[in-house]
């Protein structure tokens, strides 16, 4: 089922093929989560009726807010998945998270396994990770604690957490860094590796050569944010790690699958640009009709992420990118409201559904 193909990266599947197993995942959660649906059929479309999967509606992930779209057969219960993810709540109040629920973890980590694989160690079987993010024993319900410790057991020679739950640094964290004598795996947010830069003297770290980084963005909800290539080469100049060994992940907490910058394997040319593996299907969209646009026009990003079957698949976002050659460029958040069609969608969900309390009474 996951193939290398001849550029070192997963196969891409046909488009008769990917149509097919989306037109499976359509009519599984199409009988299975009710608000999903409701929506569904208020826009007249059901498994029988639908052409091809970019028919099949998509749900914006400001939904997930509102609804438990949860996907589970009859003989088991939605009521015991086996995680939860949560948004970081920024924008609304901690009272207002969006959350993911997943029936089925191996699924998480069968999408994250080979994706993460060649995209940071496509060279080595194993290396120490040093995370600057939180282990899921302190922040149980972040898809990115989860990530980071499937990472750990998948491919770790042991791991150093530097920075809990609630965000404090390790008294010993940067002499850590510093006694590192052998290639390393940095894992940080964005923001974390800017604490990290205001902790440290420049050149005070240089992490042995072979050392690369994963950095998955983050800024939401920040004090503060720094550009891309200003981060990136502070981040070299104070690790010693060069900026074409920097690998930035987007994942979202609303999908499964995550896309990574194919640099340790393209070199630094690929910078910028994100590869899907071959389940996880991305179109950019005109914000207000959602008509497709072509590749090298922005718009906002839809995912069909099959992964998610235990959810739903069809994803709208308010982030914005291009696509040129099948790879995509991000290029940011939608400045301002919610775009008008993920807007028209969500209010043909709430009209569809009414939204449940949650067992948090949220």
């Amino acid at each position: 089922m996951v193939a290398a193909g001849a550029d070192g990266w997963l196969e891409a599947w046909s488009e008769d093929e990917f149509g097919a197993r989306a037109s499976e995942v359509f009519s599984w959660q199409f009988e299975l989560c009710a608000p999903y649906r409701a929506l569904c059929e208020r826009r007249g479309v059901t498994p029988e009726s639908v052409p091809e999967w970019r028919e099949i509606p998509a749900v914006p992930a400001t939904a997930f807010k509102y609804f438990d779209f949860v996907s589970v057969p009859s003989e088991r219960t939605a009521a015991d998945p086996d995680a939860i993810f949560e948004t970081s709540g920024t924008t609304q109040g901690t009272g207002r998270r969006g959350r993911h629920v997943v029936p089925c973890a191996r699924l998480y980590r069968a999408s994250f396994h080979h994706p993460f694989r060649l995209a940071l160690l496509p060279d080595v079987q194993r290396l120490p990770v040093v995370s600057l993010i939180p282990s899921a024993t302190e922040a149980p319900r972040s898809s990115l604690s989860w990530m980071v410790g499937m990472a750990v057991e998948d491919f770790g020679a042991g791991v150093e957490w530097l920075v809990d739950g609630d965000g404090t640094w390790r008294a010993d964290a940067f002499d850590v860094l510093r006694a590192a004598g052998a290639p390393v795996l940095l894992l940080g947010t964005a923001l974390s590796f800017v604490h990290l830069l205001e902790r440290v003297a420049e050149g005070e770290i240089q992490l042995p050569a072979g050392s690369r980084i994963m950095e998955t963005g983050g800024f939401k909800g920040a004090r503060r944010s720094v550009a891309r290539h200003e981060l990136y080469a502070a981040i070299a100049a104070h690790t010693g790690v060069p900026e074409h060994r920097i690998v930035n992940e987007y994942g979202m907490t609303e999908l499964l699958s995550q896309m990574y910058e194919p640099v340790l394997i393209d070199g630094p040319e690929a910078q910028g640009w994100h590869v899907a593996p071959p389940w996880l299907r991305v179109r950019v969209l005109d914000p207000t009709s959602l008509d497709e646009r072509p590749e090298g026009e922005e718009g906002i990003i839809a995912f069909m992420d099959l992964a998610n079957l235990g959810s739903v698949s069809h994803i709208l976002t308010e982030d914005v990118g291009v696509m040129d050659g099948g790879r995509l460029r991000l290029l940011g958040r939608v400045p301002g409201s919610e775009p008008r069609g993920c807007s028209r969608a969500m209010d043909d969900l709430m009209a569809a559904a009414e939204p449940s309390p949650r067992a948090d009474g949220t």
